[in-house]
């Protein structure tokens, strides 16, 4: 043969023929069959197998043409083998049956001759670089012994199967046939392909022609078709509930299926004593047979092993635990004591039974997988005497035996006591007994494996259920993780559980801790509330921290017992850590982006194998939802930005650079002058020129261009752009902005509390008081979050502060007005921290947050301004009284200021009436102005006086603020009496309702209540 390619049999003969020197020499002995052909082949009895080979000569002789040849494959010959195999078998060979003769008879008895060749003749197995092997005669009859040993060849591959032949072995079983179309590429006996190598269908490289080198995207090894699951029968995987509610929970139709086969009518005992000891043993395993619940067929099992062996009582321990972990492995019965006549409902109604593993006469016989046969139970020392005084059944004989699955492992123990009449457990009883007991084991072991299937579906479902709800909504964070701590209680069965999302900047720290209660899900108000609690108990951080920076899962059965628990978080809450299950939360690139916590769970019980299971199958579609949700966040957020800066920008614009020109060329009198020492300041009879020039003197008063080198043009362009950012708004203007400014100015000169906060603070100070309403568009927060504008979206909380800083921070940043670009880093970094600390500080919901805090601290007269604390707390309250400063002017200013403001709210009113279709509160309600003077002396008793009240206290020289609060109190309140006076005696009982009203709004969190 040629050594690059084979020879068809049709070829070989026909250059036979026309060859005179091989007419003229003795005939060459004719190819021998394909070795899988040849394996099988031997293995036929002599007669059959000698017609065979003379066939198989005279066809490699003298082929036939057959009408059966492939178009695919035109090199193909066709051997029909009658008489061997199934009826008119065609077997197909590949080119290259050989090309060399073999020695020997053609019809002898023995096997027939390999090859004489054997270079010529190989096998090699599918796939790339694929070795091959020489078939001789001795290989056809080793490889016909392990076909009938499947057992060692099963026993010998799994000890020495190297990973190249595994691997070797998938690729070739996945590659589909249709792939392989050419010569002996998958057909007839199998022939492996490349057997004689470049043949038709052959590729480069002796290479299967199915297969190529790998993309990536090929086929892979294992794929799950839908049509597999044809002939399962498998319902919808989504069904719909009585309320219409979508949920994987399919209905109990598996559970029915289980009890109709356990409905199988069960022959009477009296019908079983009639029949003789094979025929009683084939009633019993068919009685066991047709059930598949495991309960039922236990019980089932004790009732005939006490038929068989005539026992009083029987009992059946089913081992749990794996086999590699022997501390934890137990024999555990809920069948213990069971009689002829008793029930499994009866059954039910007994405590669980467990023995350690190897303990007492059932744990030996578990453990050694002996069977044990006691005569006199009492003269046993491994017999546990409590036993029989616990129940008051006194045991006598005993026969213990292992149940066992196919494969050997010990899977139960079945136990039967006292045989009747007094007498002991025989030799017979012995062999009866291990006879049934094979049966049993077999049908326990199935009933065990449907079992487990059964829990594994519904397990399945009630994750891909969970799941379902998980991803069903995931707008916001905290309604996907009240979701997760939801239905994590529920499903585990835990008193609390927390969610601690992890800070992005720092592993180990939490940013958000979220905490449920199981009495959070018992409240009035538990159905309609759709985020968790926050921050309410305190954190083990120990476990916690420890989860979020290994990722490791922790388990602990009793918390004082860890040394990673903090027992400090007990203290003074009344409640007790005893069980932990703590495990990370993760997202698709396996990032640890929370934790979540679940403490004592129910019945004080421990956390389990099976908790932990469901926990971390759970952990992952979490990790999804709060990776999702904070993409989601983030996305709404870039966006909401983008639409505000986009409005800003085209509402507003820089001051150009002539106008700050023009500015720095005006005289700029003294404070003096403008009266910016005065706290009776107004300013009316100041233009926009006179009000930019008093913010430069108050500048050059406390040095802050020397100190900090600001360009003198940059501070000018800066103001410019600053009045210029503000809205043309009844009241929250550029106007306030300065007069909360100039009240700033007052109280540092003339406190000197420049010299205790120093120059850093008091520039931050001054341009927060005129930044700090930077962009406000006339109405507050409440009314951003009832339109659900994109203001809303982008800030929770303090939604109009927020913006006001972000607004001051992008003027500090733009081009030509850098007042702090000649600060150092940490200087810079300093003035920003407490410009937004300040800016915020204005919101009411802040004031009321911390003014406690600050009035103790006042009260005690322990307060050190050059501590940190003090000073912020300090600076907060600052902002407050001169934002509300106007309160403390001359009456006839403050009657005008509260005129402006009262106008802003009415504004406010008629946009909520005509373009929210909702009723506004009285304070700005238009036809309920006349109530303006009771509403401000509500604002007045609650906000303004408590605050002025603890400065004056502070430091005397503000006593002139309290006393002006107190004169525009007896002015509104002399205001709100005339008003009453005029009203109709019967509408008493409405003005305390309004007065109350007003009270609440007045005490409210909104900033928009001020009146200055």
């Amino acid at each position: 043969m040629g050594q690059g390619s084979s020879t068809t049999l049709l070829n070989c003969g026909k250059q036979r023929e026309g060859s005179q020197q091989e007419q003229d020499t003795p005939p060459p002995i004719p190819p021998a069959p394909p070795p899988r052909l040849l394996h099988q082949i031997n293995r036929l009895e002599g007669g059959r197998r000698r017609r065979i080979w003379q066939h198989w000569r005279q066809e490699a002789w003298h082929p036939r043409p057959r009408a059966a040849h492939s178009a695919h494959s035109p090199d193909s010959t066709t051997l029909c083998c009658t008489g061997w195999g199934s009826h008119g078998e065609e077997v197909k060979t590949s080119q290259g049956g050989g090309g060399g003769g073999s020695e020997g008879s053609s019809g002898g008895e023995g096997p027939l001759p390999g090859p004489a060749s054997p270079s010529d003749l190989t096998v090699g197995q599918a796939g790339v670089g694929s070795p091959s092997f020489t078939y001789d005669p001795e290989c056809a009859r080793m490889e016909a012994w392990l076909d009938d040993h499947q057992d060692f060849v099963h026993d010998y591959f799994i000890r020495k199967a190297s990973r190249h032949m595994v691997d070797t072995w998938l690729v070739s079983h996945a590659v589909p046939q249709s792939l392989g179309v050419g010569a002996g590429a998958y057909c007839g006996v199998g022939v492996g392909a490349g057997e004689a190598g470049g043949g038709v269908g052959a590729a480069p490289n002796g290479q299967h022609p199915g297969s190529r080198a790998s993309s990536g995207a090929a086929t892979p090894v294992r794929k799950i078709s839908a049509h597999e699951f044809e002939r399962g029968g498998l319902t919808k995987p989504i069904v719909t509930t009585i309320d219409g509610t979508p949920t994987f929970l399919s209905p109990a139709g598996a559970a029915e299926n289980v009890a109709i086969l356990a409905k199988v009518r069960r022959k009477s005992k009296t019908e079983l004593k009639g029949l003789d000891e094979r025929q009683l043993i084939f009633e019993l395993v068919k009685d066991i047979c047709n059930d598949l619940d495991v309960r039922s067929l236990c019980h089932k099992i004790l009732q005939n092993v006490s038929i068989l062996t005539s026992a009083d009582r029987c009992s059946l321990f089913l081992v749990q635990g794996v086999r590699l972990d022997a501390d934890n492995r137990c024999l555990v019965s809920t069948l213990f004591d069971v009689n002829p006549d008793s029930t499994v409902e009866e059954m039910e109604e007994k405590e669980e039974i467990r023995i350690p593993w190897g303990c007492g006469i059932v744990g030996y016989t578990a453990m050694s997988g002996t069977m044990v046969n006691i005569p006199d139970a009492y003269q046993d020392e491994r017999f546990n005497r409590e036993i029989d005084g616990m129940t008051g059944y006194k045991t006598r004989s005993m026969l213990c035996m292992p149940i066992k699955d196919s494969s050997g492992e010990v899977i139960g123990v079945a136990q039967v006591i006292n045989k009747h009449e007094g007498q002991v457990f025989t030799v017979n009883d012995e062999k009866v007994f291990e006879s049934y007991l094979q049966f049993c084991g077999i049908g326990l072991k199935n009933a065990q494996l449907y079992e487990r299937s059964q829990l594994e579906v519904k397990r399945n479902q009630v994750l891909l259920d969970l799941a379902r709800i998980i991803f069903e909504e995931q707008s916001t964070i905290e309604q996907i993780v009240y979701r997760i701590m939801t239905h994590t209680q529920s499903l585990l069965q835990c008193e609390r559980v927390q969610v601690l999302l992890v800070h992005e900047a720092s592993q180990g720290t939490f940013s958000r801790v979220f905490d449920l209660e199981v009495k959070d899900l018992q409240g009035d108000d538990a159905e309609n509330r759709t985020s968790p609690f926050e921050s309410r108990f305190p954190i083990n951080i120990g476990i916690t921290g420890h989860v979020a920076t290994t990722g490791e899962t922790v388990c602990i059965v009793d918390a004082y017992q860890d040394p990673k628990f903090d027992k400090s978080v007990d203290e003074l809450t009344g409640f007790c850590h005893k069980s932990i299950l703590c495990m990370p939360i993760k997202n698709t690139a396996g990032k640890i982006v929370g934790v979540v916590q679940l403490i004592n769970k129910f019945d004080n019980l421990p956390f389990t194998t099976n908790d932990e299971n469901f926990l971390e199958a759970f952990a992952i579609f979490c990790g999804m939802g709060i990776h999702n949700t904070h993409m989601y966040e983030k996305a709404v957020t870039a966006m909401a930005k983008q639409k505000v800066t986009l409005e800003v920008l085209s509402y507003h614009a820089a001051a150009p650079k002539e106008e700050a020109v023009r500015l720095m060329k005006m005289k700029i009198p003294s404070a003096q002058a403008f009266r910016l020492y005065d706290f009776k300041f107004d300013d009316f009879s100041l233009d926009d020129d006179g009000s930019l020039k008093a913010c430069l003197r108050m500048f050059l008063d406390l040095d802050l261009i020397g100190r900090f080198h600001i360009e003198y043009e940059v501070l000018c362009r800066w103001l410019l752009s600053v009045k210029k950012n503000y809205r043309n708004v009844t009241y929250h203007n550029w106007r306030h902005a300065f007069n909360v400014a100039q009240m700033m100015f007052a109280i540092i000169t003339t406190t000197q509390w420049w010299k205790v906060l120093g120059e850093l603070e008091c520039l931050a100070l001054l341009v927060a008081c005129l930044c700090h309403d930077l962009d406000h568009r006339g109405t507050n927060n409440s009314f951003q979050i009832k339109a659900s504008s994109p203001l809303a979206q982008l800030y929770t909380t303090s939604t109009m502060e927020h913006h006001h800083f972000d607004q001051s921070v992008m003027i500090l940043n733009s081009a030509g007005n850098q007042i702090l670009s000649n600060c150092t880093p940490d200087e810079y970094s300093r003035v920003i921290s407490v410009l937004e600390d300040a800016i915020l500080a204005t919101d009411l919901a802040v004031y009321f947050r911390k003014r406690g805090g600050f009035f103790s601290l006042v009260k005690s007269k322990d307060h050190d301004l050059n501590k940190e604390e003090m000073r912020e707390q300090l600076r907060g309250m600052m902002m407050t009284i001169c934002d509300i400063a106007a309160i403390t002017k001359p009456w006839p200013t403050q009657k005008k200021v509260a005129e402006l403001v009262a106008g802003e709210f009415f504004e406010q009113g008629d946009i909520e009436k005509e373009e929210l279709k909702i009723t506004p509160i009285d304070m700005m309600n238009r036809e309920k102005k006349d109530k303006l003077p009771i509403m401000q002396v509500c604002f007045i008793d609650s906000i303004c006086m408590p605050v002025y009240e603890a400065f004056a206290d502070l430091n005397p020289e503000l006593l002139p603020l309290l006393e002006g609060v107190r004169e525009n109190r007896r002015q509104w309140q002399s205001l709100a009496n005339d008003a009453n006076k005029d009203q109709p005696a019967n509408n008493n009982n409405n003005h305390k309702n309004n007065n109350n009203n007003s009270r609440d709004v007045g005490t409210g969190v909104d900033k928009s209540v001020t009146t200055g």
